[in-house]
């Protein structure tokens, strides 16, 4: 649970409980493809309970799961069929279909496979911490992110969420720590990185099982490359790989997150309850390794639980000259003020 995670801020002003989103989410509940439906997608209860709640709460955090079913289609085997097709149609009339009849060709071609196509399923955690405004997404693909938060936003009226930002870039972030071997205070680094240069070259160093503390990797840094990704870990209890982008990747517990439990100790409550235990912690540390929150359409969020948060000891501060994180999509989602009207699955952006 939680390998990968995109944090987004939760605006202050949405005020919701969770059987309001256990209602919102049952009108989109998950179906399987239909003979001919190429994708389907929808909303899976957490637990895995055949017609279970949509929305769980444990400790206080809720857990969602969005889960995508779509028909394999070889490219190969569609063209196969409509050269047939087309093949066929020459026979008989003894002209070449045009441009406007070999599509209506594929998309024949395309209903005829679907039936006998095999099907691939992917799932998605979605986990919203309440108390410090974050919403959380178990995936790497910034992409597929955006286009779960817009259903969200699209499907719980009045929730507008931002991507976490902070005032120093990770990526500057990352090659000062490296070139000064200065790690924030609660951290490590780990033994992988990746290095990249910014002309147009594009070169590209990677270290995998190898110390960084080495004058090679200050070198490559001085020459202009910087850090995409890095590995760290957090408190002796989280391992995960940091990108440029801001997001946490290989995402894995300690065994010291683990001591007290017994071996038996399993099942979804438990897991969840370590999983954010650890993360609810971990996010507020490494946003004030970053420098702190930068100003967003919902930096108030972060001043409305900055309270509350556990207290950080403050940790080496990057070089005042590193930039500002830009945030992907650019800004605020915002949701509507009214549920919307419901769409079917296959319109959805996913």
């Amino acid at each position: 649970m939680f390998k990968n995670m995109i944090v987004y801020r939760i605006a202050p002003q949405w005020q919701v409980e969770l059987t309001q989103v256990e209602e919102a989410l049952a009108k989109a509940p998950f179906m399987e493809c239909g003979a001919t439906q190429e994708k389907s997608l929808g909303w899976v209860p957490p637990r895995g309970d055949a017609h279970g709640p949509l929305a769980e709460s444990v400790g206080g955090q809720w857990i969602l799961r969005f889960m995508v079913e779509s028909k394999v289609l070889p490219g190969s085997v569609l063209a196969r069929k409509v050269k047939e097709k087309a093949e066929r149609i020459e026979q008989e009339t003894g002209r070449k279909p045009g441009k406007k009849e070999s599509k209506e060709l594929k998309d024949e071609a395309k209903l005829d496979l679907l039936p006998m196509a095999f099907t691939k399923q992917g799932s998605m955690w979605v986990w919203i911490d309440i108390a410090s405004r974050l919403l959380v997404l178990d995936t790497s693909s910034q992409g597929r992110a955006d286009e779960v938060v817009t259903l969200l936003v699209e499907a719980l009226p009045g929730l507008s969420v931002s991507l976490l930002n902070t005032q120093t870039s990770p990526q500057a972030a990352m090659a000062h720590w490296l070139k000064e071997q200065e790690p924030p205070v609660g951290f490590t680094v780990d033994r992988e990185c990746e290095l990249k240069s910014a002309n147009e070259e594009k070169a590209v160093v990677r270290y995998a099982r190898h110390p960084l503390d080495i004058e090679e990797v200050q070198a490559h840094i001085d020459a202009g490359k910087l850090p995409t990704k890095l590995a760290l870990t957090w408190d002796d209890r989280v391992s995960f790989m940091l990108t440029e982008g801001l997001q946490i990747k290989k995402v894995s517990f300690l065994d010291t997150v683990f001591e007290g439990t017994k071996a038996d100790d399993g099942g979804f409550d438990t897991d969840v309850a370590i999983a954010t235990g650890e993360l609810v912690k971990l996010i507020p540390d490494l946003i004030e390794a970053l420098g702190g929150e930068a100003e967003s359409g919902v930096a108030s969020a972060a001043e409305a639980v900055a309270a509350t948060a556990r207290p950080s000891t403050p940790s080496t501060p990057p070089p005042s000259s590193a930039p500002a994180r830009k945030t992907a999509g650019g800004g605020v989602v915002t949701g509507p003020k009214e549920v919307p009207v419901d769409t079917d699955p296959e319109s959805a952006p996913f």
